[in-house]
């Protein structure tokens, strides 16, 4: 790889014990062990107000909303954590995304993204996955395969906030690796 891809990673959940907060630091770690450049932002950083379109006709895109454009484009992948609300995205995740595709262009073209979830339920977040991957390749990002996702989330970190299993760790250095190299090759 002649340059280190830039990774920007954020988690769609705004609550300051998340799990997919956690289950995302385990991923940053591994995507920097793997040779990435991370920056992790955190949303809560970047208040948006609620999509509307009267509002954007009225006072235009949101500085936060210009401020994350410029960190996609700056990037060359992302890695989102999408946690699941009713069997969905979270409210925070889209309207970040809705935002972020009303500047001059899309800046999710061409991207390469990851997608993990983690939540305390049996199927770890699995349908919000499935979702997140849905929207960002449908706004142009070439979305890694797979389901690295985190079930019994309540009880998977020890208390330093690592995992305690094995095979979920190897779950994420792999998706790690394969988001730093495929990110290498496209950029």
């Amino acid at each position: 790889m002649s340059k280190i891809p830039r990774i920007l990673a954020f988690s769609g959940s705004a609550r300051r014990e998340s799990l997919n907060r956690k289950f995302l630091a385990v991923a940053v770690e591994a995507v920097r062990a793997a040779g990435g450049e991370v920056t992790l932002i955190d949303l809560n950083d970047y208040d948006l107000p609620l999509f509307h379109g009267d509002l954007e006709d009225e006072h235009g895109l949101p500085e936060n909303a210009a401020k994350l454009i410029e960190l996609i484009l700056a990037h060359d992948a992302l890695l989102v954590a999408s946690p699941e609300y009713n069997a969905m995205i979270t409210p925070l995740l889209k309207n970040t995304i809705d935002w972020c595709t009303r500047g001059d262009g899309n800046p999710f073209t061409g991207k390469v993204a990851a997608v993990i979830s983690a939540s305390p339920g049996a199927f770890g977040g699995v349908r919000s996955l499935k979702e997140a991957q849905h929207l960002l390749h449908h706004l142009g990002c070439q979305v890694l395969p797979g389901q690295t996702v985190l079930p019994g989330a309540s009880e998977a970190f020890d208390d330093a906030g690592k995992l305690k299993s094995d095979r979920t760790l190897k779950s994420v250095q792999t998706l790690a690796r394969t988001l730093v190299e495929t990110t290498g090759k496209l950029s």
